[in-house]
């Protein structure tokens, strides 16, 4: 069964502050949780093959072939502001 201390633990963690009716429900609702898992964890997988999904996937690329870039005037075209050489975007740090 899942504490009152380790509700806490997980709460500073995750930098959240709980009233202390949160941190009484969410020792019972996590509570219940990982007791559903220890519910899981008791089911025989033995003869079950690992996998990642659920889906049979396969990743499908291109091959990876050099070619010319994009011209610089096709890349700036669309661009809310460029100075004809770079992207003009927003300063976001000051000072620099």
């Amino acid at each position: 069964m899942l504490t009152r201390d380790e509700v806490l633990k997980v709460a500073e963690l995750g930098r959240l502050n709980l009233s202390e009716a949160e941190v009484e429900q969410f020792t019972q609702q996590l509570g219940k949780i990982l007791g559903y898992v220890d519910v899981l964890n008791e089911v025989d997988v033995s003869n079950v093959e690992p996998m990642a999904h659920v889906a049979d996937v396969s990743n499908v690329f291109r091959d990876d072939v050099a070619r010319q870039s994009l011209p610089r005037g096709e890349a700036l075209a669309n661009a809310p502001k460029s100075d004809g050489k770079f992207f003009l975007v927003p300063q976001i740090i000051e000072g620099a």
